[in-house]
């Protein structure tokens, strides 16, 4: 007889035609509904989670592109939340006169600016090192940061409210941050000189942060167009 005390526990109840594997790999397919359900559950409560780290203005979250990838590097971040339909490109970008190496992440509309593809001052053309979808590099890279993954979708209230009024992408993060100290950086970043002469990183001027909460609460709830970021390559390895 099934043990009472995990009744509560099951979820469905379905007939199999075959034993061992085939049989289990057919209740899975014929529970594929309610299993997504409890995936659309967990979804639905780690964004609530998210959303009240704002609204109490915990100084534990952050928000957008930019400021998510300073949090990154800095370890911040617990848990990263990314949309799974996140339409922005991660750039690694040469400049051909100095042999800086420039990282930019550019939706659509910004990949059909030419002028994303050139150097601010000089106008050098900037060549293409390498071109992959940012939440592919997320996959790759993001237990280099110390961080979990969390992949969501736009099918639940507050999945479209994140997707729609929060760009896609943010994170939980271990520790109270002042997103708003992002504004003492510089909006070209740090670079790097990929000559022969030395290979050391150039810091040109100060970065200006366009994520922080305020900016957050749009009233007609339109997606916000990710911002032209360019910083410093992502280290291998915490310390």
């Amino acid at each position: 007889m099934f043990d009472p005390r995990l009744q509560a526990k099951i979820l469905k109840v379905v007939d199999v035609s075959y034993g061992e594997e085939i049989g289990f790999n057919q209740a899975i397919e014929l529970s594929s509904e309610i299993l997504s359900n409890v995936k659309f559950i967990q979804e639905k409560r780690l964004i609530g989670k998210y959303f009240e780290e704002i609204s109490l203005d915990t100084g534990k979250y952050v928000v957008g592109v930019d400021d998510t990838l300073k949090a990154l590097e800095m370890g911040a971040v617990k848990i990263l939340i990314v949309w799974e339909n996140l339409d922005i490109n991660r750039y690694v970008l040469k400049n051909s006169t100095t042999s800086e190496i420039i990282i930019k992440h550019l939706n659509k509309e910004q990949e059909a600016d030419q002028s994303n593809f050139r150097a601010p001052v000089g106008s050098a053309e900037l060549e293409v090192q390498e071109n992959m979808p940012l939440l592919e590099w997320f996959a790759t890279e993001y237990k280099k940061f110390g961080c979990t993954l969390e992949i969501v979708t736009n099918k639940s209230q507050e999945g479209s409210q994140f997707c729609r009024g929060f760009g896609g992408i943010g994170g939980i993060l271990r520790y109270q941050l002042d997103i708003r100290s992002f504004d003492e950086f510089s909006d070209d970043g740090e670079v790097y000189d990929d000559s022969e002469d030395d290979g050391e990183v150039r810091d040109d001027s100060e970065l200006e942060s366009i994520n922080s909460f305020p900016m957050l609460t749009q009233e007609n709830g339109a997606k916000r167009t990710a911002p032209v970021q360019q910083i410093k390559e992502t280290p291998k390895e915490l310390n």
